[in-house]
């Protein structure tokens, strides 16, 4: 019985170190009761928290942004899209002024383009992956390429790792984007309303890992 007790008690204190490992430099930016950390660089849009989550609110497009910078990381996030026409996307290394956020951005794309995954830089040069038009050499490949990495009635994980100028994008586990930039090597993060009105956008479990 002692010999029982004692291997049980080991499985369960690696199983514990492994978890710790796993989990060993990831800092949450959402504490999941407050919006501490966060703050809204517009003078419109309403967040709140609700069971856990981030809602937004708004009648045009804002941005609610972290308040620290970060350079080289591992984020983390879930999104869950209201019905109906909507859009979004995780700002990183993003610059903010009053009433304005640009720079990079995964996107969040529910509608028949489905380039969700996709790397969009809001303010500046638009799509750099894929790029426009919608049915070019370049969008018709990422379709190929991600198609059902998006649930459009579920949530869903998004990864974003930026190392220098490399930048990957992942949903639910599937590379969308890997691509190589160097415009901007640190700013803010953000989660987007994209300004339809009455549409409630969710968000949780939101987390990164300074690299």
């Amino acid at each position: 019985m002692k010999k029982t007790l004692f291997a049980l008690a080991l499985i369960a204190g690696i199983g514990c170190s492994s978890l710790q490992a796993k989990n060993a430099g990831w800092v949450d930016l959402f504490d999941g009761k407050t919006l501490t950390g966060w703050t809204n660089p517009y003078d419109w849009g309403e967040s709140t928290v609700v069971d856990g989550e981030i809602h937004l609110v708004a009648n045009k497009k804002f941005f609610l942004c972290t308040e620290k910078t970060y350079s080289n990381f591992i984020f983390e996030a879930e999104i869950k899209m209201p019905e109906g026409t909507a859009n979004s996307g995780f700002m990183f290394r993003c610059h903010v002024e009053p009433n304005k956020v640009y720079g990079y951005q995964a996107e969040v794309d529910t509608s028949d383009r489905a380039w969700s995954g996709g790397l969009y830089e809001e303010g500046r040069r638009a799509w750099l992956n894929p790029t426009k038009p919608n049915d070019s050499p370049s969008g018709d490949a990422f379709r190929r390429k991600t198609k059902g990495s998006f649930k459009r009635h579920d949530w869903n994980k998004y990864k974003i790792q930026a190392e220098g100028s490399r930048l990957r994008i992942w949903v639910n586990g599937d590379l969308c984007t890997d691509y190589t930039d160097d415009v901007d090597a640190a700013g803010y993060i953000g989660i987007q309303h994209h300004g339809e009105v009455g549409q409630i956008y969710r968000f949780r479990n939101i987390r990164i890992k300074e690299l």
